[in-house]
C-alpha cells in the first residue's frame, strides 16, 4: 500500500542526510507507527510521503502510484494531517471543508454526510460558520482530521496527530484510526506518545539520525532489543545504542 525505497533527503550543505537510504513497506490494513527522537527525520519523511518535499533519491509508491512521476494521482490516495495545524485562517470551518471536498472531487451528498459525521463526533457543529482564526489548536486539529478523511483516502498519514487534542478527542481519533484499518486502509503516523504506539500499532519503525534502526511488531522489537517490558524501554535502549 505504501512503499518507500532507498529514499534520502539532505538539506542545503549538510553533510549528514536528514533521511538516509530509508526503505519501508507498509501493508494494506495496517496501522504503522513511526517513532524517533527529535530531529531523527520523522517529519522530513512524512513531508516526502505527502509530496511536500521531493526526495534526493529513491522512490515512493502510494497504492502502487509513483509519487514523483504521478503526483496528483498519488496525492488523491492520501489523507494528511500535519503536525502544525496552520490553515486558511480567514475561511470558516465549513468553507475550508467545502474547499477540500472540491479539491478531491467528493460528491456533494457524500461530503455533507462526512462533514456532519465528523463535526458532530468532534463536537464542532456549532463552530461551522466561525473563522478558523478564532479556533483553538485542538479545534484546528479536529478540522484537519475531518478534511483528511473527506475523500476516504486509502492511506492516512498523520504527523503527531494527538498534539493539542483533549482526552475525548484523542480517544475518538484512535477509534477512527482503527476503523480506517478495519476498512482495509492504511494508517502511517508519527508520535512521541509511546504508550499509544504500543497499544495501537500493528508494527513500529524506529528512526534515529535519519536511518531506520529497528522495525517490527511490539513483540519482535522487544526480542531484538532484548527487552521484555515496554516500548519505552526498547526505544531508550535502541536510541542509546545509536547515540
Amino acid at each position: 500500500m505504501l512503499s518507500i525505497r532507498e529514499v534520502s533527503k539532505t538539506y542545503g550543505k549538510r553533510q549528514v542526510p536528514a533521511v538516509d537510504n530509508l526503505s519501508l513497506e507498509i501493508k494494506e490494513g495496517e496501522i504503522f507507527g513511526f517513532i524517533g527522537p527529535n530531529g531523527a527525520g520523522k517529519t522530513t519523511t512524512i513531508k516526502m510521503l505527502t509530496g511536500i518535499l521531493p526526495p534526493d533519491k529513491g522512490s515512493i509508491l502510494i497504492a502502487g502510484v509513483d509519487l514523483v512521476k504521478n503526483p496528483v494521482e498519488a496525492k488523491r490516495k492520501i489523507g494528511y494531517v500535519p503536525a502544525n495545524p496552520n490553515i486558511y485562517e480567514r475561511l470558516t470551518g465549513m468553507e475550508y471543508l467545502e474547499f477540500i471536498g472540491d479539491v478531491y472531487g467528493v460528491p456533494y451528498a457524500e461530503r455533507r454526510e462526512r462533514i456532519n459525521k465528523y463535526m458532530k463526533m468532534f463536537e464542532m457543529e456549532f463552530s461551522f460558520n466561525e473563522q478558523i482564526r478564532s479556533y483553538s489548536h485542538g479545534m484546528r486539529q479536529k478540522l484537519l482530521i475531518t478534511g483528511a478523511l473527506m475523500h476516504n483516502p486509502k492511506v492516512w498519514i498523520l504527523d503527531e496527530p494527538l498534539t493539542g487534542l483533549d482526552p475525548r478527542s484523542s480517544f475518538l481519533l484512535k477509534e477512527q484510526m482503527k476503523e480506517h484499518k478495519k476498512n482495509g486502509n492504511t494508517v502511517f503516523f508519527s508520535t512521541h506518545i509511546l504508550e499509544v504506539a504500543e497499544k495501537l500499532c500493528d508494527r513500529i519503525g524506529i528512526i534515529d539520525k535519519g536511518r531506520l534502526v529497528l522495525i517490527g511488531t511490539i513483540e519482535e522489537l522487544k526480542e531484538k532489543a532484548q527487552k521484555n517490558s515496554s516500548l519505552e524501554d526498547v526505544f531508550m535502549t535502541i536510541t542509546d545504542q545509536e547515540g
